[in-house]
């Protein structure tokens, strides 16, 4: 890994900017941003304030998961209440057998210890939903390994007004590699497929066990009070070649959302700049997601918060 002191802002084509959801280049920007100078001068402490270990370019450091979509879901507001709060059920049984496989990063391959399939569906089911209207209040938890009750005349009484509190039903689940963005670039990360009756592709848990993940070194936030106007970004939504969807939190009422970037040759720092209320709201924080456009391909360079310093990662829930 390249060292980091000597970041710098390209004039030409590495510069900080503001981009609109459809905007082009951060350096293509036509007019200066307002607080854009203020921006730069943060984002550069954030970028010279970050030193990762070698475990960063020698480890598994994944920036996304680790439960994970393969494919467009076709999701349905009841079905994806399911899969957000992890509420599955196992109609089949789930293998124990613990084995062992490698990661295919760009630059190389890395064996590692794996979970089993009933350890990875352990992970992906966080509890039940609330009983529905003609549904038993306290359901049968599956038992991974086994098959659980079918709905029916022995089992729960279903109905479409039901749908929004049911879980996602297992039907399947095989060992496949999936892309996953790590701290080294996408690699093909094993992980446990499971086929679920409901959604129209499998729902992956990557299958590397938590002792062999290297965790995302602490952030370094710069000192200083941060800038009135500005704004946290507090994860990636979608990472696509050069496009950035970046999910920015900002208050309720907050006006003008603008994502602000600053590229360096082995880091990029975003954040974003809002237009604050000026009369009475409501204290809650909103995601909202917005979209820039890099002057060069992400490639393997981390994503920061131009606020906390803190790596930004891809999560699917």
């Amino acid at each position: 890994m390249r060292r980091l002191a000597s970041l710098f802002v390209l004039p030409l084509l590495l510069a900080a900017g503001c981009a609109a959801t459809d905007a082009g280049p951060a350096g293509d920007q036509r007019r200066p941003t307002p607080g854009a100078e203020a921006f730069d001068q943060r984002a550069a402490q954030v970028a010279e304030g970050w030193r990762p270990g070698p475990e960063w370019s020698t480890g598994y450091v994944p920036l996304e998961g680790p439960t994970l979509l393969t494919g467009d879901p076709g999701f349905t507001p009841e079905t994806e209440a399911a899969f957000r709060s992890g509420w599955y059920r196992a109609e089949v049984a789930i293998p124990p057998t613990r084995v062992g496989a490698e990661i295919r990063f760009p630059d190389g391959r890395l064996t590692l210890p794996l979970v089993s399939a009933v350890e990875a569906y352990r992970q992906l089911d966080q509890g039940d939903p609330l009983p529905c209207p003609g549904r038993p209040k306290r359901p049968g938890r599956p038992t991974p390994g086994g098959p659980t009750v079918e709905p029916g005349p022995d089992g729960w009484t279903t109905s479409a007004t039901q749908t929004a509190c049911l879980p996602l039903t297992v039907t399947g689940v095989t060992l496949d590699a999936v892309p996953v963005r790590t701290s080294r670039g996408v690699a093909q990360v094993p992980a446990w497929l499971f086929t679920i009756r409901e959604l129209a592709t499998p729902v992956a848990q990557l299958a590397v066990a938590p002792t062999a993940v290297t965790p995302v070194p602490t952030p370094t936030a710069p000192a200083g009070p941060l800038p009135d106007g500005f704004v946290a970004a507090q994860d990636l939504a979608a990472v696509d070649d050069a496009r950035l969807t970046v999910r920015l939190g900002v208050g309720a009422c907050d006006t003008g959302i603008t994502p602000l970037v600053w590229e360096g040759p082995d880091v990029v720092v975003v954040g974003g700049r809002v237009t604050p209320a000026t009369g009475p709201c409501i204290a809650v924080l909103k995601l909202e997601p917005v979209t820039a456009t890099l002057a060069a391909p992400l490639g393997a360079r981390p994503v920061l918060d131009v606020v906390t310093g803190a790596v930004l990662s891809i999560r699917a829930r």
